[in-house]
């Protein structure tokens, strides 16, 4: 009988690429190469997502962006950030310092392959502690005015307290995502399945009120509502915390916001003059199998993770890219291919990843009044300010609220754009 051999695998082997490059994340922050800014460099074994949850890292940080340089190819990450605190200055505090540092590394080091959708709905920045302790609450559908005060309104009824809450509205969609606790007294979760789904039937209900019969191809006919709620974790993860703004920019690209009316003629004339007109196009580089994303726009803290988030959720892996600002305005170009390889085929395909992208640009961008509130926190406050704001003919755009303890009592924070 002939002896049945197997192949011998090193045990050391998955480690040769430590030894020969060194730890598979380097993170490496110079403030002395550059006189305004501070240099963030990043080099590691690349993964699809990599660049997301980098970038992600920074804007949680509230730092900005002003430049970057990414390249990504031989399945090994090389980033380059050139960053500045909220008051456009170098990076001095240690303590912000050492958290980039360790942040970054436990992206890399924390995250196991998933599936491809598990991992184009999933980064690994974790929702504050005392949210996990909470109810998420997840809404997406057509947006109407007075829509925001109604659901306020109705999760007060409920007996609901709403912990924290952003809420986006963009070409006539809605897109909430709320943390809710039982009731102001106890702060705890709402864990009864019964109860749980007759919150959902309820705001299910209401966004469903201005529906009617498809009879055409209107806006109210193409977005679909939906009603999530679960534990502290964002819904649209399979077990991990998904960031609230990526959710966000997920739950908008799901009821299609980007399908929305196109800008009229006056009013993008209007954007040139103010310096607002944005350009978005789509090449293919057949010598290198790339699509180039060029993008030209009217910059803004928080633009990058906008646009590599909306190209990581379409399921694009971004190879290099070039960012950079000046005079106000930003210019990114990204080459990209689909997960599988290839780059974009279609000329459909390429309008669409254009109007994805304008969409994620302008979504927190919206005309009005800023108005920012505090008070003591109580059930139903929330509810009680968005009547008033309704009753005098105003609609939320915009909102971020959040509370926090102060000893026995809860601070509330209410951040909200209005527009007539």
């Amino acid at each position: 009988m002939k002896n049945v051999c197997a192949p011998y695998f090193d045990p050391d082997f998955d480690n040769l690429t430590e030894r020969i490059f060194g730890p598979t994340c380097r993170v490496c922050i110079d403030n002395e190469s550059m006189e305004d800014c501070t240099v963030v460099m990043v080099d590691s074994v690349n993964k699809q997502g990599l660049l997301l949850e980098v970038v992600q890292v920074m804007t949680d940080l509230n730092l900005v962006i002003s430049k970057s340089y990414i390249s990504s190819d031989a399945k090994w990450f090389m980033d380059v950030f050139h960053v500045q605190d909220e008051q456009g200055k170098k990076l001095r505090d240690q303590n912000v310092i050492n958290c980039i540092q360790q942040a970054i590394g436990s992206t890399r080091e924390s995250t196991t392959p998933r599936s491809p959708k598990a991992r184009a709905y999933t980064n690994n920045v974790s929702r504050p502690d005392h949210l996990s302790e909470h109810t998420a609450i997840e809404m997406s559908g057509t947006d109407r005015p007075g829509l925001f005060s109604e659901i306020s309104a109705a999760l007060a009824d409920l007996h609901c307290n709403i912990v924290e809450a952003h809420a986006w509205s963009h070409n006539a969609c809605l897109a909430c995502v709320a943390y809710i606790s039982d009731d102001q007294s106890s702060h705890a979760p709402i864990e009864d399945p019964r109860r749980l789904a007759s919150i959902e039937d309820h705001l299910t209900t209401l966004l469903r009120a201005d529906m009617v019969p498809s009879t055409g191809t209107g806006p109210s006919q193409i977005k679909s509502q939906e009603v999530k709620t679960g534990g502290g974790g964002l819904l649209g993860a399979e077990g991990t915390g998904t960031n609230v703004e990526r959710r966000l920019h997920q739950l908008m690209l799901s009821v299609r916001d980007f399908d929305g009316p196109r800008m009229s003629s006056s009013a993008m004339n209007s954007n040139e003059r103010s310096g607002t007109k944005m350009a978005v196009s789509v090449e293919n580089c057949d010598q290198k199998g790339y699509s180039i994303v060029s993008i030209e726009c009217k910059d803004r803290p928080r633009l990058m993770f906008d646009t590599v988030c909306t190209l990581t959720d379409m399921q694009y892996v971004i190879f290099h890219a070039s960012v950079g600002s000046h005079g106000g305005r930003a210019f990114q170009e990204y080459f990209i291919r689909h997960d599988d390889g290839y780059p974009l085929s279609t000329e459909s395909e390429k309008e669409r990843v254009i109007k994805c992208l304008e969409a994620a640009i302008e979504r927190r961008v919206c005309e009005g009044v800023w108005l920012k509130l505090c008070a003591e926190n109580r059930v139903g406050l929330l509810s009680d300010i968005t009547r008033v704001l309704r009753e005098n003919g105003l609609a939320v755009v915009r909102a971020d609220i959040a509370t926090k303890r102060k000893g026995s009592s809860e601070c509330f924070l209410c951040k909200r754009r209005l527009r007539e």
